[in-house]
């Protein structure tokens, strides 16, 4: 018989380190189809555009599968959606190394990679995390996902490594059998449910109603705010390559830069949880909303060499938080049992920010022939999510001081 054990155990930070490493294994996805794109489109003679559709459909199978992965990690547990995952990752990977077109190598990427296999990786894990943990959910939550920007970091080089030795297919197929083989070992450290009280399942720790809002209302809110951070924050994250080009920089100072930029989100990532563990996830995604916001601003006003790889770095610094600041969030306001749902739509919309800013920051630069503008519609998405995040607030401590009760969510 599998025993449960206590919140914040020695078990949970076990556990804490096989979601990180599931998290950095499943995450190669996300970013083998850009480091194989030209490879791609020279062999299927397609132009760049249509190629790039690969990277589009990949991210949005992810976004729309942390859902769906999400409501299965809530009626089956973790273990169920990470094993099909991991077996999907690994088909995929097989079928696009063996495609003979492009819609063939679009469809293993958007549905069996990005849509089944790595978004199982993503929002299931972080929201069974945030079961694990009570007193360190804020630093544990941050800590699995930074798993994401973990994988950012190492796996594109190792994929480059190997498509120049051995051609995008061999390594496309090879890191189907890596993941097949390293991921199954470290699924079986989730077998066991988490330690959620019988109180906990009933009840949340701060009810939507305490804000002033419906739960779907909340939901809704939540997702808005999301997608207006995550347009914002597109813009650097996806553009300042092209930007340092445009500039004369060259782009391999941008690729520096956007190095840069992750490294120091990890950072931000850690830093966060222990700021939402102190003053709750609310008042830490403001404080990273509001900081993001001035990082762009200094992007307006300064485009020289030496200030943007500073910049740079400060935008890493205090964007990368954000987002599991929403999962804490969530685990703030909503029962255990609908952690996978509500955190895999609200991560989803973060998704779909970071398309849609990537999308728009293009066409207004098109449109102005200057960045500076595509940083100034950042500040102005940025600005909603600040003012969503403070309503929030206001509204919590506002119900707080009128002394209204928790009460059931699902109300």
């Amino acid at each position: 018989m599998i025993t449960t054990p206590a919140l914040d155990s020695p078990a949970s930070w076990v556990r804490l380190a096989a979601c990180m490493a599931l998290s950095t294994l499943g995450g190669v996805g996300l970013w083998s189809v850009v480091v194989v794109l030209p490879a791609v489109q020279a062999e299927f003679g397609a132009d760049r555009g249509s190629a790039s559709l690969a990277y589009t459909a990949t991210m949005i199978g992810f976004a729309a599968g942390g859902v769906l992965m999400g409501r299965l990690s809530d009626r089956r547990g973790v273990l169920w959606p990470v094993v099909v995952g991991t077996v999907m990752l690994a088909a995929g990977y097989a079928l696009a190394g063996l495609s003979g077109s492009l819609w063939q190598f679009v469809l293993a990427q958007a549905v069996l990679i990005g849509g089944v296999g790595s978004a199982a990786t993503f929002a299931p894990l972080v929201a069974d995390t945030s079961l694990w943990f009570r007193r360190y959910r804020g630093i544990a939550v941050a800590l699995c996902a930074s798993g994401n920007y973990i994988a950012g970091t190492i796996w594109p080089p190792v994929i480059q490594h190997f498509v120049v030795s051995a051609g995008w297919r061999a390594t496309y197929i090879g890191a189907g059998l890596f993941c097949l083989a390293a991921m199954l070992p470290l699924a079986a450290f989730l077998r066991r449910r988490p330690p959620v009280q019988a109180m906990e399942a009933r009840t949340v720790e701060r009810s939507p109603a305490s804000m002033g809002v419906s739960p779907g209302a909340l939901q809704a809110l939540l997702c808005l705010a999301g997608i207006a951070c995550c347009a914002a924050m597109a813009t650097p994250q996806v553009h300042i390559v092209a930007y340092c080009g445009d500039l004369g920089y060259g782009a391999a100072r941008g690729a520096e830069m956007l190095s840069l930029m992750l490294g120091f989100g990890v950072v931000s990532r850690i830093g966060s949880g222990f700021l939402a563990d102190r003053f709750g996830g609310l008042p830490t995604l403001l404080l990273g909303s509001v900081l993001q916001a001035l990082a762009l601003l200094l992007y307006v006003e300064f485009n020289s060499l030496m200030s943007l790889y500073i910049i740079s770095a400060l935008f890493g610094l205090v964007q990368g938080g954000i987002v599991p600041s929403y999962a804490v969030v969530v685990r703030e306001s909503f029962p255990a049992s609908e952690a996978g749902a509500r955190i895999g739509t609200v991560l989803m919309a973060t998704i779909l920010g970071m398309a849609f800013g990537g999308w728009l920051s293009g066409a207004v630069n098109d449109l102005t022939g200057s960045y500076r503008a595509a940083f100034a519609v950042g500040v102005v998405w940025n600005a909603l999510n600040v003012a969503i995040a403070l309503a929030l607030l206001l509204r919590r401590r506002w119900g707080s001081r009128e002394g209204l009760q928790p009460v059931p969510a699902s109300r």
